[in-house]
């Protein structure tokens, strides 16, 4: 009788069940604890010292969490083990969804800068002084 391995499925009479090893899912616990753990005191650090910009923590930060999101995705999701031309067309939507949200919200910011600074209605309207109201009742 030859020996199960993990991607084996064990057959008995009514039911299939497959046998597996959590070696793989206790790999990516580690990996994702110690992106964590790294993150969580470069944040402490900065806060209690200063010792690095805040863009270059930022840069760090999102690309912790993307690693974490690939292992995510890879072992819980199932897409480590999938052909390239699978997590492909499951990526670039993504990818493109992202570019998107970014491109939209740039677009955004600008047309709210550039209506500040060019309306003229607008800009009137900002240098102008409300009246201070009255309160109802008050004898003029």
């Amino acid at each position: 009788m030859s020996e199960l391995n993990s991607d084996t499925v064990v057959q008995t009479p009514g039911h299939a069940e497959p046998s597996f090893s959590t070696k793989i899912i206790w790999r990516t616990f580690w990996i994702l604890s110690i992106i964590t753990v790294v993150e969580l005191a470069l944040a402490i650090l900065y806060y209690k010292t200063d010792f690095l910009p805040k863009h270059f923590l930022n840069g760090v930060f999102v690309i912790g969490t993307l690693a974490k999101a690939f292992f995510i995705i890879a072992e819980f999701m199932h897409l480590g083990h999938e052909l390239k031309n699978l997590v492909l067309s499951l990526a670039m939507p993504a990818l493109l969804f992202v570019w998107f949200i970014i491109a939209f919200l740039w677009d955004g910011n600008s047309f709210k800068n550039l209506r500040n600074d060019y309306d003229r209605h607008h800009l009137e309207q900002s240098k102008t002084k409300v009246p201070e109201a009255k309160k109802p009742g008050a004898a003029d």
